[in-house]
């Protein structure tokens, strides 16, 4: 399933959660400001409600089975941003996952809690937390570059950027295999005109 804004994809991944049987285990991260001097500006409720692009959520809910996506590169080419898994067991600081897609698809691997530290931000500060996301949807933009068997679109609300509806009807190989929900049964295709001299 994709989905152009990322608020429908998490929408979406917590529905699916919740109806995969098992229980939900809650990983929460540790956030720390780089700085010591700035820990009094920016205390930790605070840091833990961020949620900068590429950081993995403060809170992170998972399941046995559940399919998650890597969000940052760990061991190439086998565990690289974007790659799928499917989780096998769930320990405190570590995660047993199944790879389901690229070089290493069946192979068992194991996902450690680490460090990362957002770049895009006014001060540093460090989050310790597994580098994953929930995975049943993902963004377009994420699935860039991607083969997939089957695509179900989510277009309740509009493809915001240039060429983000034949990226994501672009995924998979046969128009037999492409599922599209989009709000009003029609959606448009954002395309910007290039400037001729």
């Amino acid at each position: 399933m994709l989905a152009p804004r990322n608020d429908k994809v998490e929408a979406i991944n917590m529905s699916l959660l919740n109806k995969l049987p098992g229980h939900n285990t809650t990983y929460k991260s540790i956030d720390t400001v780089v700085e010591q001097n700035d820990a009094v500006q920016y205390p930790t409720e605070f840091l833990d409600s961020l949620q900068p692009p590429g950081l993995p959520p403060h809170s992170l809910l998972l399941k046995i089975r559940a399919p998650i996506m890597r969000i940052r590169n760990l061991y190439a080419p086998k565990l690289c941003n974007g790659t799928r898994l499917a989780v096998k067991s769930m320990m405190p600081h570590v995660l047993e996952a199944t790879i389901l897609t690229g070089p290493g698809t069946g192979e068992d691997v194991f996902i450690p809690r680490i460090p990362l530290i957002p770049v895009d931000m006014p001060f540093e500060f460090k989050r310790l937390q597994f580098p994953v996301r929930l995975s049943f949807a993902m963004p377009i933009n994420k699935s860039q570059g991607q083969s997939l068997k089957v695509v179900g679109l989510y277009l309740e609300s509009m493809c915001f950027s240039h060429g983000q509806l034949y990226v994501g009807s672009s995924r998979v190989g046969s128009s037999r295999n492409l599922f599209i929900l989009a709000k009003d049964v029609k959606t448009a295709n954002i395309v910007y005109p290039l400037a001729l001299p």
